[in-house]
């Protein structure tokens, strides 16, 4: 069955009268920019190598977005406030745009007038108030935790993603222009969702007993039972803190806590599986309390550590199976989050019901199959030159 978006099917011939001008009643082309201030600059930098990803690189990033999508259509920007000079430097960068008088087309770009709290709420709200704007994709720029945030509010609106923050497996690391081309044809419709998009996996945990009964969160790469009581700094950093592993995927050429998987049984994006690890327990020498196969991992920038597997296991789609932890925490793609209270009991699933993300290389291929950048450049010349003769 193709992908689609709100129920049906684009036709590219439609999509670009549109883009060409040939439909002036459409509704303007709207994509969401979610660029969090906060990624790439947390406690990771201090306990291993990881990259610092500051604020003007951000800023410069969803510049080079915003080019790409205004280039290939997009009418409409829709991207968040924030305290750190992210915002502002956008700002800046679109007020001399615009005095300079260039050429290229930009698409408008709105801040959204919410709340600023500096914390993921900022995340969730902003991500909700673009799905009931409407917007045909939203991009996202951070980390596996920034794009785990949206995925909770995004609904059937498609990621763009983009790499800023540590431990990257879900998102790509691409540049930003390029991304931004292969949105703007998505989100007009010029390439099909059943081509550009991808559904991706994803683990739902949920509380059946005890005093969090009913809560409810979801990974789209690992979710870690951390023998650690405390959520304290996050990060999942010491590997003798990892009692168990629920991964969507594993890629053998991964960082984080999925390369563990990769380094053992590599499973794809596209598997009907994840994978279900244990580890012994090490004493204070480092040495493994009991049988089990000893593995190195990058389990962050930097940082190779040694694990002792005890179990790899094929995890099904639908199952739901019991957690077996009565202490500790549980961390959601790569950061703790839940400390496990007395006579709680939490089980876990994996299913097809992660986010829809645009494919940006199957995207770019299929418009030079079809020469969609000829056709587009040359409804941007016949536009360009019926302006300026009725300038005359």
């Amino acid at each position: 069955m193709p992908i689609t978006r709100n129920g049906f099917v684009r036709d590219t011939q439609a999509a670009l009268d549109k883009h060409n001008g040939d439909n002036p009643v459409a509704s303007p082309i709207t994509v969401g920019v979610i660029a969090n201030p906060a990624s790439g600059r947390d406690i990771r930098r201090l306990t291993t190598h990881a990259s610092v990803f500051p604020t003007a690189e951000k800023a410069n990033m969803v510049v080079r977005l915003i080019a790409g999508l205004g280039a290939l259509g997009v009418d409409r920007v829709l991207t968040l406030r924030d305290r750190t000079g992210v915002a502002a430097l956008l700002l800046r960068a679109i007020d001399t745009h615009a005095a300079t008088g260039t050429a290229e087309r930009w698409p408008e770009v709105e801040f959204i007038d919410l709340p600023i709290t500096d914390s993921v709420a900022d995340t969730h709200t902003g991500t909700a108030h673009m799905v009931l704007e409407g917007v045909e994709l939203i991009a996202v720029l951070g980390g596996d935790g920034t794009h785990r945030a949206v995925a909770a509010h995004c609904g059937g609106v498609p990621l763009l993603t983009l790499s800023t923050g540590t431990n990257n497996a879900f998102p790509d690391m691409r540049e930003a222009t390029v991304a931004g081309m292969a949105g703007a044809l998505v989100a007009s419709g010029v390439v099909p969702p059943d081509v550009a998009l991808t559904r991706n996996k994803r683990l739902v945990v949920r509380c059946v007993e005890g005093p969090n009964r009913g809560r409810e969160e979801i990974a789209l790469v690992d979710v870690c039972v951390s023998r650690q009581r405390f959520v304290g700094a996050r990060a999942v950093s010491e590997p003798s803190d990892i009692e168990s592993l629920f991964l969507t995927f594993a890629a053998p050429d991964g960082i984080g806590l999925s390369s563990i998987g990769g380094a053992w049984a590599p499973v794809e994006r596209t598997a009907p599986h994840g994978l279900h690890l244990t580890f012994a327990l090490r004493d204070e020498h480092g040495f493994a309390n009991g049988d089990g196969v000893p593995i190195f991992a990058p389990i962050a920038p930097g940082r190779i550590d040694h694990v002792t597997m005890r179990t790899c296991e094929r995890f099904e789609l639908g199952d739901w199976l019991p957690i077996d932890a009565r202490h500790g925490t549980l961390a959601f793609d790569g950061e703790r989050e839940i400390e496990i209270e007395r006579d709680d009991r939490y089980e876990i699933s994996l299913d097809w019901s992660g986010p829809l993300t645009v494919d940006v290389s199957r995207t770019l291929r299929f418009s030079a199959s079809r020469q969609l950048m000829r056709e587009m450049a040359g409804a941007s010349m016949r536009t360009l030159m019926q302006t300026q003769a009725h300038a005359k």
